[in-house]
Parts: structure tokens; sequence; C-alpha cells
């Protein structure tokens, strides 16, 4: 069997990893503290009501949150104009014909497990392939929803002139109830979308074995050479 060349590429520069790792962090505690929002335990003492502030400290954790993940997302729309090609805006361009067949056969090969007869190195995609790109796009439109819908909730008891931007939100939608309904689902959709992520991610690394997560702490892929001659945007600098 032909052993094939790797080159380590950079790919994740440090503000993208550090973008992903501080968003996994503010999704973790939103989905948390939302989750006692929507619900609240029932709390047994014999405190006064008036010095019993732990629901208070939940929510003023889940604001705290919501605003990380705001400032992360501000963040990563600048980062897709000033980074590099692969946290480029075009990078989640869906219309293309060169994302079009990639998305193919992705679907083909990670969803439908066909094999091909005659493989082509340029399917490989070194960064996002397109049914992630998809995806993330997807999930940006998911996200503003979240943010749209949560400060609109917030706006109400918030002194702050920043949420009461969003008050428009409850009465186009009708009411708190329909608003808190599309902030909830919309929470799942994050969930199912993680999970999925997270499979995907450990099964390419698996299957390829080109760092897919290890990528993400140190920004490196392992790519086949044959590949970057196919990839002429890569810079010569981020190939060590």
């Amino acid at each position: 069997m032909e052993a094939k060349k790797f080159i380590r590429v950079m790919v994740w520069e440090l503000p993208v990893r550090l973008f992903h790792w501080l968003n996994v962090l503010a999704i973790i505690v939103l989905c948390i503290t939302g989750f006692l929002i929507a619900n609240p335990p029932a709390l047994l003492s014999n405190a006064e009501a008036t010095n019993l502030h732990s629901f208070g400290i939940v929510r003023f954790i889940h604001f705290v949150a919501a605003y990380i993940f705001l400032f992360i997302m501000i963040m990563r729309i600048y980062w897709s104009f000033v980074g590099n090609q692969f946290a480029s805006w075009r990078a989640f361009w869906p219309f293309s014909k060169k994302n079009w067949n990639n998305f193919w056969h992705v679907v083909k090969i990670d969803v439908m497990l066909l094999n091909e007869d005659h493989p082509n190195v340029k399917d490989i995609s070194v960064g996002h392939n397109s049914v992630a790109t998809l995806s993330y796009l997807v999930m940006f439109f998911i996200a503003l929803t979240q943010i749209f819908t949560g400060f609109a909730l917030y706006a109400d008891t918030s002194g702050w002139w920043f949420p009461k931007l969003f008050s428009w939100v409850i009465p186009l939608f009708g009411g708190d109830f329909m608003v808190r309904t599309i902030h909830h689902i919309a929470m799942w959709t994050f969930i199912l979308f993680s999970l999925v992520h997270v499979y995907l991610v450990f099964y390419h690394d698996w299957l390829e074995g080109r760092g897919e997560v290890s990528s993400m702490f140190g920004g490196f892929k392992f790519v086949r050479e044959d590949r970057i001659k196919h990839h002429e945007n890569i810079p010569k600098e981020s190939k060590k």
C-alpha cells in the first residue's frame, strides 16, 4: 500500500479557537441556567423570602452568559472579514458549484456510508466541509433567534438601554408565552446540534486521522500533500 505524505497546515487561528471554546462554555451555562429558569426547583428554607437570592443568582449567571454569547458572535463576524480563508465569510457562502459538489460528496460518504470507486482528493475539505458550513449558517440564524427572544424577555426587568432595544419582539409574536416557547425550542436545537457536531468531529478524526479534534486546541490539521496542490489558497507559511 502506498504511504501518503501529510503536511501540517494551520487551519484554525487562535481567535477562532478562543471563540469556539468560549462559545461552548457560554452555551453550556445558558442551557443549565435556562432549564432552571424555565422550571425553578422548589427551595425549602426557613429564611425570609427577601433574603433568598439563589434564583436571582441563576438569572444573573444566565444574563452574563448571554452577553458573552452575543460578544463572541460579534467578534466572530468581525473575524470572518480579517481572518484566514478557513474563517472567512466566503467559506460559508453556500451558493457555489464547488460547495454543492462537496455537499453531495459528504452526504454520500458520511451520511449514506457509500464508497467511491475513484475517489477525488479535491473532495476532501481542508477546513469545514460544505455540510458543516451549511449547518453553521443555519445555526447562526438560530443564534440570532436566541439573542432576540432572550433579550426581549429580559427587557421588562432590565434597567439598561440595550435589552430594551428588543422590547418590540414580544408584541410581534403576541406575548411572552410564544417568545418563551421559541426561545426554548431554539435551545433544544442547540443541544441537538451539539450532540451531532461532537459525534461527527470524533467520527472524522477516527476515519481520516487528520487531527480533527486536536486542531481545535493547536490549530493544525494534517493534510495530504497532493490535496494541498489542489488548494492553491493555502499560504506557504502555514505549511509546516
